[in-house]
């Protein structure tokens, strides 16, 4: 890299614009959407996709509920002239999806165009040529006139080949590439001079789409331009403002949103950012940005994962796991502070009196998406304390006791410093049950037991108990199970100990559903233990509990 760049690169020329209002402004209701996958990004994939890749992206399109789908530049190749008329000829289109379709402003390309289109009922033809000044200087050596000259030879060509086909409802969209690098009086005139030509009306809908082709200055600017335009277009009432964002300095999305809010109508991009070189605005990301604000884009994703998949195997190209609202990784927290808050955050949504989504760090509910919540919060050597609590929660019903939290996430702490690794939740589960006695392997098991009620405050205890291996009849007194099994045990083993805690719980909502015990037990030492039991009888799990702590006290 140099060391002065400024010798090399030169700065964005913004021009002064005080009168903006967008930054005042607010989204508040879906763009049209147009995806270009099958041509524009259809052109930037190492393997362009063949005609079965095309059919199943096309479908997919039509099932998230795309009106306006760009199918290809038919004019390019005879794979693409001949997909547009498979679609046409096998009736593929539905009645209110209008298929898009590109050439360049040249004569020889628009009639070839217009020849892949016979029978179709709904369609955008979309015209485009470069209008910047780097272009017209560096690529096609033409004056602004002869640039001008195109467009509109192209546009009455476009009118010309309509009224030939009155069958099929026309819609004109003219493109002034690289508008965004062009002066904007220039754009202006030249796409007043087109639609001069067009004369568009109800029945003559146009489209100006308005691409940053190349993305070269920050949102701000590009909805400078744009609203610039909407304001200085004489017939602004007329058409519909499109725009075309592309990702070369990582901020289409926002140039897009802030194109939305100075004035602009409609979107064109692809499925997860799919184009050359960085790519296409994100319609997904568009859209659920919408959505997390309450407003519906009216697309549906509610299968994302499957859309994805779908995606990546017609474009062979892979998914970031950390793409938005997309990614394996979007919904899962591996941080303690960022679990503790969403653990809490779903603990607070079964009380809260109203149903707005209110969680720390997911700003939309992945079950919206067709979502689990189970790989919401993951565990890793840097997971706290709610990390493997979650876990058992969401897979086993297990609410731990705040005090055993922390000890069991030291335990899984320790776990995930030895290995490196994430651990899965069915790791965790066995990690659980083997250190708190629910594998029965515990020096104290409970073959069966006995209570006779004498008095309110008096219980009589009779267990049969396997220690090492030997069964043992036992029999002791307390004023309730446990106290009875405390003294029972402390008799019989010479330990000196006590319950300093326990807490239990049903595993499920109906009445014969399973109980599950925790107890902690400590002694005059200072060591204490927990001990976990489930049961399909409270009492049963609760002296099973007391014995899995012992045990721990037993050399």
């Amino acid at each position: 890299m140099l060391t002065n760049p400024e010798t090399k690169y030169r700065p964005f020329n913004a021009f002064p614009f005080p009168e903006r209002t967008w930054p005042n402004k607010t989204i508040t209701k879906a763009p049209i959407w147009c995806a270009v996958d099958m041509r524009d990004g259809n052109q930037s994939l190492i393997n362009p996709m063949d005609h079965d890749r095309k059919i199943r992206f096309f479908k997919l399109l039509v099932d998230c509920g795309f009106k306006h789908i760009e199918v290809g530049f038919p004019s390019a190749s005879d794979t693409e002239f001949n997909f547009v008329r498979y679609l046409i000829d096998n009736n593929m289109i539905p009645d209110d999806v209008t298929i898009q379709v590109l050439t360049a402003a040249r004569p020889e390309l628009i009639e070839r165009t217009f020849e892949s289109l016979k029978g179709a009922k709904k369609v955008v033809i979309h015209v485009y040529n470069a209008i910047a000044e780097i272009f017209r200087r560096i690529v096609f050596n033409k004056s602004q006139d002869e640039i001008i000259d195109m467009a509109t030879t192209a546009t009455q060509l476009v009118v010309e080949y309509c009224a030939k086909n009155p069958e099929t409802h026309w819609t004109f969209e003219y493109s002034p590439e690289n508008f965004s690098l062009a002066e904007m009086d220039y754009a202006i005139r030249i796409c007043e001079t087109v639609a001069n030509v067009w004369k568009p009306s109800e029945q003559r809908p146009m489209i100006i789409n308005l691409p940053s082709s190349v993305e070269a200055s920050t949102p701000n600017v590009f909805a400078d331009q744009i609203e610039y335009f909407c304001t200085h277009f004489s017939q602004r009432d007329k058409i519909c403002i499109s725009v075309h964002p592309h990702n070369d300095r990582g901020t289409g999305i926002a140039a897009a949103e802030l194109a939305l809010l100075a004035g602009a109508d409609r979107v064109e991009g692809c499925l997860f950012g799919n184009g050359e070189r960085t790519g296409n605005a994100d319609l997904v990301i568009l859209a659920l940005n919408l959505y997390s604000q309450g407003i519906h884009p009216n697309l549906d994703f509610h299968d994302i994962k499957h859309i994805g998949e779908v995606v990546k195997e017609c474009n062979e190209l892979p998914i970031h796991p950390r793409h938005p609202y997309v990614g394996d990784l979007v919904f899962s927290a591996f941080s303690g502070s960022h679990q503790d808050a969403i653990k809490k955050g779903f603990q607070n949504r079964q009380k809260q009196n109203h149903a707005y989504w209110e969680m720390p760090y997911l700003p939309i509910d992945p079950a919206d998406l067709g979502c689990s919540y189970e790989a919401v919060i993951r565990v890793n050597s840097q997971s706290g304390k709610s990390g493997a609590a979650w876990i058992l929660q969401q897979n086993h019903g297990i609410e731990l006791p705040p005090h055993l939290q922390r000890e069991f996430s030291t335990v899984v702490q320790q776990k995930t410093d030895q290995s490196g690794h994430e651990l899965t939740p069915a790791e965790i589960w066995s990690i659980f049950r083997e250190h708190y006695g629910l594998t029965g392997q515990n020096k104290l098991t409970l073959q069966e037991f006995n209570v006779e009620q004498n008095t309110p405050n008096n219980t009589k205890l009779k267990l049969t108990l396997n220690i090492h291996g030997k069964k043992t009849t036992m029999e002791g007194e307390g004023n309730g199970v446990l106290s009875a099994g405390t003294a029972i045990l402390k008799e019989k083993t010479h330990l000196d100990f006590r319950i300093v805690e326990y807490n239990e719980h049903t595993l499920g909502k109906n009445s014969d559903s399973r109980s599950i015990s925790y107890i902690k037990c400590s002694n005059k030492t200072g060591e204490s233990f927990w001990g976990v039991a489930i049961d399909n009888d409270i009492l049963s799990s609760s002296l099973k509990a007391l014995l899995n702590a012992v045990s721990k006290f037993i050399d």
